[in-house]
């Protein structure tokens, strides 16, 4: 993925509190052990493939604002190649970081364009709908 100005990492390091890494034994919610202060990855060079595999959706979309930053709204914006879900993965410390205007309303354009749509914080999830109605996910 080419870089896109602007668009860097700097100091968010959502994806290493919010994603589970099992090859590292890390569960979701809590920060990576090997993760920098300020941003940045003690093991770069040796990180396992499914770190090295992970693209962020904010940095390589050019129409993701600035404002979306993971960090600066509390919320990973990702999409589950299992499920072909549109998921909203939230810092436990913003477990509701989903339902701020800016994220819910991008969530609620992405059900709009046909896409299932979910937000989690830890163990809940909630699906979004076009209409800009949510419920608990069953």
């Amino acid at each position: 993925m080419m870089d896109i100005p602007g668009k860097t990492c700097g100091s968010c390091s959502l994806c290493c509190q919010v994603l589970e890494i099992e090859e590292l034994k890390k569960p979701a919610g809590l920060l990576c052990k090997d993760c920098v202060k300020g941003g940045g990855c003690g093991i770069y060079a040796s990180r396992p493939d499914v770190c090295r595999d992970y693209e962020c959706l904010w940095k390589g979309d050019r129409g993701m604002s600035q404002q979306l930053r993971p960090d600066r709204v509390g919320t990973i914006l990702m999409e589950d190649p299992d499920t072909d879900e549109y998921r909203a993965v939230c810092d436990p410390q913003r477990p509701l970081a989903w339902r701020t205007p800016l994220v819910f309303n991008h969530l609620v354009a992405m059900a709009k364009a046909g896409r299932t749509v979910v937000a989690k914080a830890g163990l809940k999830s909630w699906r979004i709908h076009a209409s800009g109605q949510w419920g608990p996910c069953v």
